[in-house]
């Protein structure tokens, strides 16, 4: 046989062999794992709200250097969280597509 065909048989079986042990040793099936992931990610979702919440009402400062930069600290920070909302409800459609 040439190092191809052993390459390729030595990868096919490391595939089955580790696709064995992924079953074997799962800790939840796929049905519960999905669950706990939507879970995570909900509860995720609420801590961001709340972090833009209360980065929205501490910009109401008085005038200064201070505030101004706390403003662009905060506009870059609500973006980034609601990139991250948008991301979480994008995995939280995922997970509940495949379980349909």
């Amino acid at each position: 046989m040439s190092k191809t065909t052993n390459g390729l048989i030595a990868f096919v079986t490391g595939c089955v062999t580790g696709a064995a042990l992924g079953v074997l040793y799962a800790p939840y099936k796929g049905e519960v794992l999905r669950t706990q992931l939507t879970y995570r990610l909900s509860k995720y979702r609420e801590k961001l709200q709340d972090v833009i919440e209360d980065l929205v009402d501490k910009r109401d400062q008085p005038d200064s250097f201070a505030k101004t930069e706390s403003e662009r600290v905060v506009n870059d920070a609500r973006e980034k969280a609601e990139k991250l909302l948008e991301d979480v409800d994008r995995l939280m459609a995922q997970i509940k597509g495949e379980a349909s």
